[in-house]
Parts: C-alpha cells; sequence; structure tokens
C-alpha cells in the first residue's frame, strides 16, 4: 500500500482545501504537522518531513505538497537524498519572486537539483504566487512531468479546489 504524506504551504491547509479532502479519504494519508506555520523555517519543515517519513518503508511514500509545500519537498530531497516511492507537487510558489514576501526563513534560492525520485508538477497559467513559465522551470530543473491545467489560480479552497477528485487520479500515476 502507498502512504501519503501531505506537505501543506503556509498558514497550513484548511478544512476546504484539496490537501484536507485527500487526508479524509483514506487510512493511508497523513498530514505533515508544524510546529509554526505563519512563520516556518525551513530546516524545522524538512526535518519534519524527514521524522515522518522514516515511520514508513521509504518505498511506499509518497509526499503530497501544495504551494511553499513544493519548495520543502524539493529542499528536503536535496538534503536528507532520500529514495521514496514519488512526490505530487501542486502550485510550487516563487519564493523569488518580488510579489512573495512572506516570512519564510531559509526555503530560498528554490533548489535547481534534479530530485532523484519520480514527480509531478503540477501548474496553473493564472497563479498569482509563481508564473506558468517559473512552474515549469522548476519542473524541468527537478526533472519532474508537468502538468498545466489552465486557469486554475493558486489551486487551492479560494479558487475552487476543495474536493479535487483529479488529485486522486494524478496520484494513480505512482501506483
Amino acid at each position: 500500500m502507498i502512504n501519503y504524506l501531505i506537505v501543506p504551504g503556509l498558514g497550513n491547509s484548511g478544512e476546504e482545501h484539496w490537501q484536507t479532502y485527500l487526508e479524509k479519504s483514506g487510512n493511508n494519508f497523513y498530514r505533515i504537522e508544524q510546529d509554526e506555520w505563519d512563520a516556518p523555517n525551513c530546516e524545522d519543515w524538512i526535518k519534519r518531513i524527514d521524522e515522518k517519513v522514516q515511520e514508513f518503508d521509504l518505498s511506499t511514500v509518497v509526499l503530497i505538497g501544495h504551494s511553499l509545500g513544493c519548495s520543502t519537498i524539493a529542499k528536503w530531497a536535496t538534503v536528507y537524498q532520500r529514495q521514496i516511492k514519488g512526490a505530487l507537487l501542486v502550485a510550487p510558489s516563487d519564493l523569488e519572486a518580488p510579489l512573495y514576501t512572506f516570512p519564510a526563513k531559509g526555503f530560498d534560492p528554490i533548489p535547481k537539483d534534479e530530485i532523484k525520485f519520480k514527480t509531478i508538477v503540477v501548474a496553473s497559467s493564472n497563479d498569482p504566487w509563481v508564473s506558468i513559465d517559473r512552474a515549469e522551470y522548476f519542473s524541468n530543473n527537478w526533472g519532474s512531468e508537468f502538468v498545466n491545467i489552465g486557469d486554475a489560480g493558486h489551486i487551492n479552497a479560494d479558487s475552487g479546489f476543495g474536493n479535487w477528485k483529479e488529485a486522486l487520479e494524478i496520484l494513480n500515476q505512482f501506483e
């Protein structure tokens, strides 16, 4: 059985967010909790991912990141070099863009190294937190499959992505 570990971004993912719906969809979905959701420290966040990942057979683990969670996964992959089954990276925020002014310590620069396990980047053509070109740039550097789902905003609850059933379909690619 695959174990899906959910890695929310800044502020966590609320009750109407697609990550929360995924978490409630099966007993093999787990949210990685952080001590500080609003002023995150990268070192703490990647350590928390590593602690949770090691609770499972690594070959069964798929990480599911959103927004800052995507950069967190890329940093974790670079630092810890663990071989897991894969990662779904949805709407990776561009921390290097002038618009990104949130307090997030240690997340930039965004890793440009290839991620050594299967990854899929899902992006939107009108995401305010990352241009489609930058999302594709990250995807290419990470060695990810790239999926552009069109005008979908930040692919979160505010842009209508609550019970996002297509996420489960994308996750089937890791089986």
